[in-house]
Order: C-alpha cells, then structure tokens, then sequence
C-alpha cells in the first residue's frame, strides 16, 4: 500500500477510470466542442483523431494523462467516436503501436489547454499555500484533505503527481499543522500562566507504582496533604474526605 491513509482500493482507483463515467460526466469532460475539434481534425488517420480525442477528454476527467490511453470503459470510446463520425471505434488500438505518438499529442493538448505539470514552481507554491492553508484551518483527515489537493489540483489544470508523491505532500502539510497548533497552544498558555505549560505537560505522566503502594493511593494521600496546606481551595472537597485522610 503506497500510503498509510489510503486503501488499496483507493490508491488504485487515483488517476484512473474508476468505473463507467455517468451521463453527467459523459456531457461535461466527454463532449467535443467546436475548439475541440478543430485541434482534432488536423490528425489525418482515424485512429490518430479518436486517440488524441480520448487523451484529450481523460486529462479532463482523470486529471493526467494515462501510461495506456485505452484503458478507459469502452462506452466512452464509441461516446467519442460517434461524436467524429468514425464508424469503426475498434480503429483505436492501432493509435498505441507507436509511443512517441501518444507523447507529442499529450504535449500539444497540454498547451492547447494549458495544463501545468506539477513540477512547476509558481503551480507548486500556489499549491502549497492552499495545502498548509487548508490543514491549518480545517480539522479534517488526511483522506479528505488528500481529496480536496486532487480538486484543486483538477480545478486549476495542474497534472495530477504520482499517489505516493501527493500523499506525502498532505501527511506533510498535516505535520506543520499540528506543530502549529501545539506551538500556538503553548503560547497562550505561557502568557495565561508561566507555569501551566509545564504542569499540562506533567498531566501526560504516566506515575510508576512503587512497592505495594498504588498510584490511586498516592493520589490520595497528595490530596490529602494539599487539603492540609490549603484548606480554603479545597473547602469543597472537604464535606466528603474518608474520615482518617487528614491529620
């Protein structure tokens, strides 16, 4: 498994056709328009202008471009080919026999549609920002975070990393967060209380039984001797001490 957060399933489903699109999706990231076609119609073979169609429309709804462009549901593939009047869709497996084909298409529809890679710097700091920024002001998990990068990631046109890489930048962002928060914490109860920061931390302690003596014992018996020194704090407490725990 790539990542502690994910399921196997989940982390297999990233960047992929999960199941058939719907009919919404069909019409929203599977729908030619004029501009699309235009750009299709300078491939010459058949399966050259079905190919890129498919490369075209999967960066749309997937958020990259696929290692494999036919490994999509074949509905989507005759969606397409009705669209551009190709009578045989099984014309497309031809398109993946030379590979720099499928590169110099993916390419093109990148600036054609300005799709950003991830690596770019000016896209990774925008993208950074709203990732500490999201983790910092929302207390969710690490599951919806990871989905909300793949949102804004999708939403802004930035190719979709690796699994792996994306999870990281989110258990990371995670991280800072929660230091920021115990920082923040920590500060203010520094300028409540000089000495609660401390006390809080001693609170976690787990206390070491000596002998036979319990802790709930000792516990008590500190009780006690705090109600001694300290009577008025304690008043309340007083009305039920085990007759015997004072001195």
């Amino acid at each position: 498994m790539p990542v502690e957060f994910l399921s196997d399933e989940q982390a297999e489903a990233y960047g992929t056709f999960a199941g058939e699109p719907t009919r919404p999706e069909l019409e929203r990231f599977f729908f030619l328009d004029d501009v699309d076609r235009d750009l299709i119609a300078l491939r010459r073979m058949e399966h050259h202008r079905l190919g890129f169609a498919l490369q075209m429309c999967t960066v749309r709804h997937v958020g990259l471009f696929l290692e494999d462009p036919l490994t999509m549901p074949w509905p989507v593939i005759e969606h397409l080919a009705v669209q551009l009047g190709i009578g045989d869709p099984s014309v497309v497996k031809r398109y993946t026999e030379r590979r720099q084909t499928l590169y110099d298409h993916a390419w093109e529809i990148r600036d054609a549609y300005g799709y950003h890679p991830y690596g770019d710097d000016e896209w990774g700091r925008r993208f950074r920002t709203f990732l500490h920024g999201r983790a910092w002001t929302h207390a969710e998990g690490p599951k919806a975070l990871f989905d909300h990068a793949v949102g804004w990631l999708r939403r802004r046109r930035v190719l979709l990393p690796g699994v792996s890489v994306l999870a990281r930048q989110v258990s990371e962002a995670r991280k800072v967060a929660e230091k920021r928060l115990h920082a923040t914490v920590a500060g203010a109860a520094r300028r409540a209380d000089p000495a609660l920061p401390g006390d809080l931390v001693a609170t976690l302690k787990t206390p070491e039984a000596r002998g036979s003596r319990s802790w709930s014992g000792c516990a008590g018996r500190r009780r006690g001797r705090r109600a001694r020194r300290s009577p008025a704090r304690w008043s309340g407490w007083t009305s039920w001490a085990p007759t015997g725990s004072g001195g």
